[in-house]
């Protein structure tokens, strides 16, 4: 994904499979679509904490798939994706079953040459 513009079909699937990985309860799939996914020395960065590598990010999927969508009963949904180059933004927000938002965000994901995640840098907006 080196071109100018990501095409639009490889964008909406990455964008789907980074969703899946939040709602996967198996881990054994869950980890196959972060090795399909991320960079092996990708990096999740939030405002408290940063995470590189597949185990790391295999650890910080599976902790907030627990907390917000075992748990929480949330569904992380994005919104208005754009991209260019090798970065993608994304707003998104986690709505709980009975429509009310616990959070919401902006994601910058930045890719390498073979289109996989190496960076993500994650934003928490105040849920209105």
């Amino acid at each position: 994904m080196t071109d100018t513009v990501i095409d639009p079909t490889a964008l909406t699937a990455l964008i789907d499979r980074y969703v899946a990985q939040w709602h996967e309860t198996d881990p054994a799939a869950r980890r196959r679509l972060i090795e399909a996914i991320w960079a092996p020395d990708g990096s999740n960065y939030t405002a408290s904490f940063e995470v590189h590598g597949h185990d790391a990010l295999e650890t910080r999927v599976r902790t907030a798939h627990e907390k917000w969508v075992r748990d929480e009963a949330c569904v992380f949904r994005p919104r208005h994706t754009a991209a260019h180059h090798d970065a993608i933004r994304f707003v998104w927000d986690m709505a709980r079953c009975d429509g009310t938002i616990a959070s919401v965000g902006v994601e910058i994901l930045l890719l390498a040459p073979d289109g996989r995640i190496r960076a993500d840098y994650q934003f928490i907006e105040p849920a209105a």
